[in-house]
């Protein structure tokens, strides 16, 4: 079976392109979830692995949606291997474990570090010119997502506000506004409220 699996870092990114990409590959069954890659707690990830079967292969759209760095996708790749399965990415051509070939896993060796390589350039670059920026007054940081005219910030705000009157605790106000606990309390101290 060819089992697709698709993630986007943030709840307001789109997994439409990995989806038709994943379904023109022939992915049968598509694992989906919207989650940082930098957290080892990607509950879909884990049930895709746990639910691989011998011969299925596992496609993605590119090694970044599955692994985080080198050394995550050789034991993502160890693992599938184990199972007697095969990874495949569509944009990353060399990735590809169904053939056993020595000459397979040394392209795989190299193109994975060679990708790791990339990311950890562009990572620097971007640092450099987050300090120049810096230097000459320009750099703002990231925009916050919560600010005072987030209409999800200043409604979960209300509610916590009149919590004795609408009976709604800080998880139930977390869940129908669907902002983190931790942007709630952040933005009542911004506003002074204990």
């Amino acid at each position: 079976m060819i089992k697709g699996y698709a993630r986007v870092s943030t709840e307001h990114q789109n997994l439409n392109r990995q989806l038709k990409a994943l379904k023109e590959a022939g992915a049968e069954y598509i694992y989906q979830e919207k989650v940082s890659g930098a957290t080892s707690e990607r509950e879909e990830l884990q049930k895709m692995l746990e639910e691989l079967n011998e011969g299925d292969t596992v496609i993605v759209s590119d090694l970044t949606r599955i692994s985080r760095s080198t050394n995550d996708l050789f034991q993502l790749v160890e693992l599938i291997k184990s199972k007697g399965a095969s990874l495949k990415s569509i944009k990353d051509k060399w990735l590809d474990t169904s053939d056993d070939s020595a000459y397979s896993e040394f392209l795989f060796t190299v193109f994975a570090g060679i990708s790791q390589l990339e990311r950890n350039l562009i990572k620097e670059r971007q640092a450099e010119g987050i300090a120049i920026a810096k230097q000459n007054g320009k750099y703002k940081g990231r925009v916050k997502k919560y600010h005072e005219k987030n209409d999800a910030l200043n409604h979960a705000i209300e509610l916590y506000l009149n919590r004795s009157e609408n009976g709604l605790s800080a998880t139930e106000i977390v869940k129908r506004t669907q902002i983190s606990r931790s942007a709630l309390y952040r933005g009542l101290k911004e506003r002074g409220i204990n």
